[in-house]
């Protein structure tokens, strides 16, 4: 028996103590949309912070106190680097200098829409292999009910150490809504699960303090269903108004004008917004996870596998429209026609493309026979991505009301704010909204079709 060993809840006290008093080192793997937000939140609240990429580029990016995500510009991460307090590295040697390691790394989906663990795993293995006592791990990434229990505790566990006792093992699904100028990671409250108590505490006592709230549930399982909850509820509700906007179509009504009278009513409404799809890193991924996950227990979830079909059909229904709309105007339709793009971010006033339905938009409508340029004031060039590798290298054209004048058609995908509207509708042949901002900036014209 080695006699000098730390008993397991002197572990814990020991962690406790260097949260308190902020001299616990964070360890945060994913410099990314999370991982880079929450490596700044951190930060700023004292505690010194490694973060962890494989991306030899992005590490030598923020250590040289530069940024490659809009929001979290050069400027806060100059800042960040100024305090001494943190630094990037591509090494997962240094994982064993942390304290506290916080896991924020992508969770895909298949080609077959079944969860792609792979990144979560990977990274589990690399902690493993140098896993010490005392150390608390914690799961961002959204994932379905049982992964932190099931899949990360064994690995953790294969070198002989125990979860609750050796180490600490939790979850607290991240939050960010990248571009929403109201919330920032700090003002964001928390929902942690741990594993065991010791592990819930910790978890809370970290998150309590760095954002404006920890609220604890009671298992990690637990945390792990919130977030899935919180993005199926969204997509359930964005199905529902993209399919009222179908019907509505069909019998000459304005959902738009529709939502907005609803939402007038002080209780049991809320407003949801129709689009040309679903995109981001959440919405249009993680009602699959939980519909992979019921199959275990044999439970259909047709509510929720209704409402992906009917987001996944919502670009095949904008490209149908504006053939339509093009072939009453011009006698045409797609084939030859010169389409721009207008947004390739999956949502306004953001550099992010993950998932972006304009990416199948381009693709579906060349397909078709037109001709796509794209122009996006956040997205200068596009990057390779798993599903449309075809499309990179292609970049942003110049926003020039003349050469606007020259496309047969301009498809508003994202609706940023400051693009200038009103000179759009003047210079366009045809403009096919779906996100009604020529409404919003008072531009509706002739030319003008919502869709």
């Amino acid at each position: 028996m080695d006699t000098g060993a730390i008993a397991p809840t002197d572990h814990a006290a020991a962690l406790r103590r260097r949260i308190e008093d902020r001299t616990a080192t964070i360890g945060i793997i994913g410099m990314g949309y999370v991982g880079l937000p929450l490596a700044h939140t951190v930060v700023r609240q004292g505690y010194p912070v490694l973060g962890f990429d494989l991306d030899g580029a992005k590490v030598r990016t923020l250590n040289a106190g530069g940024s490659y995500i809009r929001h979290i510009g050069a400027d806060l991460v100059g800042k960040m680097v100024a305090t001494g307090r943190f630094a990037a590295t591509a090494s997962f040697d240094r994982l064993a200098e942390c304290d506290l390691l916080l896991i924020c790394v992508p969770t895909p989906l298949n080609r077959y829409r079944e969860p792609d663990l792979s990144y979560v795993e990977n990274t589990t293995e690399a902690i493993a292999a140098r896993l010490r006592r005392g150390q608390l791990v914690v799961l961002e990434s959204t994932t379905y009910p049982g992964t932190t229990s099931d899949l990360m505790r064994p690995i953790l566990e294969r070198g002989g150490m125990r979860s609750g006792t050796d180490f600490f093992l939790a979850y607290s699904p991240e939050r960010e809504d990248p571009g929403n100028p109201a919330f920032d990671t700090a003002s964001i409250p928390k929902v942690v699960g741990g594993e065991g108590e010791e592990a819930l505490e910790l978890a809370r006592l970290f998150y309590a303090s760095i954002v404006s709230r920890a609220i604890p549930v009671s298992s990690a399982a637990t945390a792990e269903a919130v977030k899935l909850t919180e993005n199926i509820f969204r997509a359930v509700n964005i199905a529902l108004v993209n399919e009222l906007k179908v019907i509505y179509d069909a019998m000459g009504i304005d959902v738009w004008e529709v939502i907005e009278a609803a939402k007038t009513k002080p209780f049991g409404f809320m407003p949801f917004y129709p689009g040309p799809g679903l995109g981001g890193h959440c919405i249009p991924i993680d009602p699959f996870y939980l519909t992979w996950k019921a199959r275990e227990f044999e439970i259909s979830t047709r509510f929720i596998e209704l409402a992906g079909e009917v987001n996944t059909r919502m670009p095949h229904w904008v490209v149908d429209r504006l053939a339509l709309t093009l072939d009453a105007r011009t006698g045409r339709g797609l084939k030859g026609a010169r389409i721009l793009l207008l947004g390739l971010a999956y949502k306004k006033n953001v550099d992010d493309l993950r998932e972006s339905p304009s990416l199948r938009l381009i693709e579906m409508l060349e397909a078709r026979g037109a001709a796509v340029d794209y122009h996006d004031p956040y997205i200068a060039e596009i990057m390779r991505t798993r599903e449309h590798p075809s499309l990179a290298g292609r970049r942003s054209v110049p926003w020039d009301a003349d050469a606007i004048a020259a496309y047969d058609a301009v498809l508003i995908a994202t609706d940023h704010d400051g693009v200038d509207y009103a000179g759009l509708g003047r210079a366009a042949r045809l403009v096919l909204d779906t996100r009604n901002a020529m409404a919003r900036a008072g531009a509706l014209g002739g030319n003008v079709v919502k869709a």
